[in-house]
């Protein structure tokens, strides 16, 4: 399903190295955690996967597709999804629009919602009636963002092939992350054939995985 071959990462103006030779292939319905210390090039390798950065050699491949020079916008096309560790906060765009947007690519018209996508907020442990007409803006908490992130991606997994989810317990109450858990699960129950790749310190995450990835200093260790 997704492959990467022997990428290789250099940022910053010393051309610092973040990533060397790091080859990693996750088959089709794949719940794959990846995990390691501070600054192992875990958040890095994600971005690198969903072409926010990109890297300094080697290629990346979803299925037999080379999509190493592929824009942001082109691998969501293709079913690239990732949720940021950090929530971007969209002025003047509801709730409600984003999960609309996040489930069918169209935005919502003349305001109306017809609450369908709600589920997506209860599953994070949000209150649909409380949250769906606010912002996504600086009224809300960094928390309150982290969920309402994941729950679009939850609501774009029906058309994804690849699922990325980087640290999202990062900023979230245990009650959430027991919701987030059930989640994760249903998704992996439901969408048989996306990939799921979460970062994670997570010790129930890592539990949950099929397969789980250690990077150390930048390389995958044995």
């Amino acid at each position: 399903m997704l492959a990467i071959k022997n990428i290789e990462c250099k940022l910053g103006p010393e051309k610092k190295t973040i990533l060397s030779d790091v080859s990693i292939d996750f088959s089709a319905g794949e719940f794959v955690a990846i995990t390691g210390e501070n600054g192992s090039g875990k958040s890095t390798l994600a971005k690198i996967i969903m072409g926010l950065i990109k890297p300094t050699s080697g290629k990346i491949f979803l299925g037999e597709k080379d999509i190493t020079d592929l824009s942001i916008s082109e691998r969501a096309q293709l079913g690239v999804v990732y949720a940021f560790q950090t929530p971007v906060r969209f002025k003047g765009v509801t709730v409600a629009s984003l999960l609309q947007v996040a489930a069918t690519g169209e935005d919502v018209l003349d305001g109306k919602f017809d609450g369908k996508n709600a589920k997506f907020l209860e599953q994070v442990g949000l209150d649909p009636k409380e949250y769906l007409t606010r912002e996504v803006n600086a009224s809300l908490s960094g928390g309150e963002l982290k969920r309402i992130e994941i729950a679009s991606v939850f609501a774009r997994a029906s058309s994804a092939k690849i699922l990325i989810f980087d640290e999202p317990e990062a900023g979230i109450d245990m009650w959430s992350l027991d919701n987030l858990l059930d989640s994760l699960k249903e998704l992996k129950k439901t969408y048989r054939e996306s990939t799921i790749i979460v970062i994670s310190h997570n010790a129930k995450i890592l539990e949950m995985a099929d397969r789980t990835i250690v990077l150390s200093h930048g390389r995958v260790k044995d």
